[in-house]
């Protein structure tokens, strides 16, 4: 089974590249790619070499969460229960504001929608 690698916190990154025979700052050029600039694609991270962008491809992936419900209100807030895997599921909430928005993402599984 492939480590999907939103499971793991920036120190589990770095050691699990380490166990597989990359140098540490790999978690973070692959943190960066994720975060910075919303990348799930290996290929397109281009300042890894390219033996490296294969060897993740064949041991990981970066898999966001299953949306099982999706609900919009006419204040345009939305709501989405994300499946977190093991039968558990978590809601989140975007409310929108002049100018800005908040996010609202629930700390425990198994809250309803």
């Amino acid at each position: 089974m492939k480590q999907n690698l939103l499971d793991l916190e920036p120190a589990a990154m770095t050691a699990w590249f380490a166990e597989h025979g990359e140098k540490p700052f790999r978690a973070k050029q692959v943190l960066r790619w994720i975060y910075k600039n919303g990348e799930s694609d290996f290929d397109a991270m281009s300042d890894l070499a390219i033996s490296l962008r294969d060897k993740l491809k064949q041991l990981a992936c970066i898999q966001t969460p299953k949306v099982m419900r999706e609900e919009t209100a006419t204040d345009g807030t939305r709501k989405w229960l994300l499946d977190v895997g093991t039968g558990n599921a978590v809601e989140t909430v975007f409310i929108p504001e002049e100018g800005r928005g908040t996010l609202c993402v629930s700390t425990q599984a198994g809250c309803a929608l």
